[in-house]
């Protein structure tokens, strides 16, 4: 082979292994904090959920979900405390698996919603776990009907890379427990129906350009 069409070739296999290494690199996933991309995020509305449970009289535990969850995140993996998570909740875009429930739902008994469409969270402080990395606990505010109230969530990072369609995303649960009188909602309550509300937070926010 000639020198000039030898240098050629070798370039090209240099670019071709550049090229395969930084799509390697782009395509690895991690569960490690410490490498998660900084930056803001925005929940995928098709992945964002928040699954509650309560005491159905003491009889069975019953389950619902509210969905269409917007929400935007502030990771900053060197400094966590730095980071931050605002969400709004549609209360109207509740799913209990009962039509006439969801609608008793909207009603002054429980959300008002013709008063108190959404409810709120805005973080206030993000600490992690001293011993685990992926454990953090989010502590911030809760409006619903109108109140406010502290609400500490106990969060898991589970991993954070590429996903279909290329994006960058970053995949965590949460758990909270809230007491729904503390908000206004005591409907049931001399009956036996749970006053305290289990949250699970699933969700996956996508990093914005």
């Amino acid at each position: 082979m000639r020198p000039l069409l030898r240098t050629a070739a070798f370039g090209l296999a240099a670019m071709a292994l550049a090229t395969a290494g930084a799509v390697g690199a782009q395509a690895v996933l991690t569960q490690n904090p410490a490498e998660v991309q900084a930056g803001a995020y925005k929940l995928d509305p098709d992945h964002g959920k928040i699954t509650w449970s309560v005491s159905h009289l003491g009889f069975s535990t019953y389950t619902g979900q509210f969905v269409d969850v917007q929400a935007e995140l502030k990771l900053d993996p060197a400094n966590p405390a730095g980071s931050s998570l605002t969400a709004t909740i549609p209360l109207t875009s509740v799913h209990s698996g009962n039509d006439a429930l969801n609608r008793h739902l909207q009603t002054a008994d429980f959300f008002d919603t013709a008063n108190h469409p959404t409810a709120t969270f805005v973080s206030r402080s993000v600490t992690v776990d001293a011993d685990d990395p992926t454990e953090a606990t989010v502590v911030g505010d809760l409006t619903l009907r109108g109140v406010t109230r502290p609400v500490t969530m106990e969060v898991d990072f589970n991993q954070a890379g590429p996903s279909m369609g290329d994006t960058y995303k970053a995949g965590f649960d949460g758990e909270a427990t809230i007491k729904r009188s503390e908000f206004g909602i005591d409907y049931g309550l001399p009956m036996g129906l749970g006053d305290e509300v289990e949250l699970h937070i699933e969700g996956e926010f996508i990093r914005q350009p």
